[in-house]
């Protein structure tokens, strides 16, 4: 049990979760199944799994909505998400692509096409990315890249670290003397100008995100 691949499987039909169950289980996998978003986070607290199986019509929040939850969670960020629907729209799968999905597979489906979408989607499995997540801004350092709800943004090489330098200090107010020290590596000589400015420009991308960004009376930002 302790070297299989662990699959968590999300359907809100019983039948097709005893499917997933009994053919995984005999392909070698160990699978626990959901009928909802609730139980699945639940068990994220205890234990990742190695893969995801999401259908997207689900009661609550659906197989869309999951899959940003997962994608926002640096823990989960990038263990494979193969998408299940019975919708064979085209718009569909792109969506799912979009949001960071792996796979997807259009009901009905053979069960052994499932096993094999698997092995293939484990054996490519990203290796795992510098990221910094805060509610709904993901930044990758590895690529140098900072995004909101999954839309990339534009930043210069300041806004780009003062960002990181808040999201690594959420909660914790940043004097505008620190900031200068961190982000422009020189003292703060009492100049608020360039902290402010760059500030303002930073949350007019950050669009409705920038209410994270709070500013403390006389002393400097926090994000929160």
């Amino acid at each position: 049990m302790e070297n299989k691949k662990l699959v968590y499987a999300v359907d809100d039909e019983t039948a097709i979760l005893e499917v997933y169950t009994y053919a995984l289980e005999g392909a070698g996998f160990a699978v626990k199944c959901f009928t909802d978003a609730d139980g699945l986070f639940a068990e994220l607290k205890v234990k990742k799994p190695d893969i995801f199986i999401l259908d997207i019509m689900l009661e609550g929040l659906d197989g869309y909505e999951i899959l940003k939850r997962l994608r926002q969670d640096p823990d989960c960020a990038d263990i494979p998400v193969i998408m299940v629907s019975a919708k064979g729209e085209e718009v569909d799968k792109v969506k799912g692509l979009n949001l960071g999905a792996d796979d997807y597979l259009s009901k009905p489906f053979g069960v052994l096409e499932l096993a094999a979408r698997i092995n293939a989607k484990l054996r490519t499995a990203k290796k795992p990315v510098n990221k910094l997540v805060y509610k709904d801004i993901v930044i990758d350092d590895d690529k140098h890249e900072a995004s909101v709800n999954g839309e990339k943004l534009t930043l210069t090489l300041k806004e780009y670290e003062l960002l990181k330098l808040l999201m690594h200090n959420a909660g914790i107010v940043l004097t505008r003397e620190k900031i200068m020290e961190r982000v422009w590596d020189t003292e703060f000589e009492g100049e608020s100008r360039t902290v402010d400015m760059h500030i303002k420009t930073l949350r007019k991308k950050l669009g409705d995100s920038s209410r994270h960004i709070k500013t403390v009376r006389n002393v400097g930002y926090v994000m929160e």
